[in-house]
C-alpha cells in the first residue's frame, strides 16, 4: 500500500468519517480560505490511481468513496513504521512507549487485562 501525503490523508478522513462526497461536498468541509476546487479534484484523482479512492457516476459528475477502510489503512501504516523503526517488534514498540513515559505500567496493566479478558 503507498504512503499518503497530509492532503490525501485529510480528503481520506473526510470520506471515511462522510461516506461518499462528491468535490463540492469535500469542499464545503474546509475552512476559509477553502482549496481551489481543482486542487481537491487533483487530490482525488491521485487517490483513485493509488486505489485508495473509487467513484460512481452521475451522468458527468462523480461521487467518490474510499476503497480502502481507515482499519486497514492504520493497519498496514502502522505494520510499516514497527518494520521500519522498531525491528519487527512490538515489543520494542511498547517498551520504547513506557521508556518515554507515553504509557505507565498501570496503563499497560489495564490494556494486558483487557486483553486476558478477551476485550480487545
Amino acid at each position: 500500500m503507498k504512503k499518503l501525503t497530509d492532503k490525501e490523508e485529510e480528503v481520506m478522513q473526510l470520506l471515511w468519517d462522510n461516506g461518499p462526497l462528491f468535490v463540492r461536498e469535500i469542499l464545503e468541509f474546509y475552512f476559509e480560505p477553502k482549496p481551489h476546487y481543482n486542487t481537491v479534484s487533483t487530490v482525488i484523482r491521485v487517490l483513485e490511481e493509488k486505489k485508495f479512492v473509487d467513484h460512481k457516476a452521475y451522468g458527468n459528475t462523480y461521487q467518490y468513496f474510499a476503497s480502502v477502510s481507515q482499519e486497514e489503512y492504520k493497519g498496514k501504516a502502522l505494520k510499516k513504521v514497527v518494520s521500519q523503526y522498531f525491528d519487527n517488534s512490538y515489543t520494542n514498540v511498547v517498551s520504547t512507549l513506557i521508556e518515554e513515559e507515553r504509557l505507565s505500567i498501570n496503563e499497560l496493566k489495564k490494556l494486558i487485562k483487557k486483553i486476558e479478558k478477551g476485550k480487545i
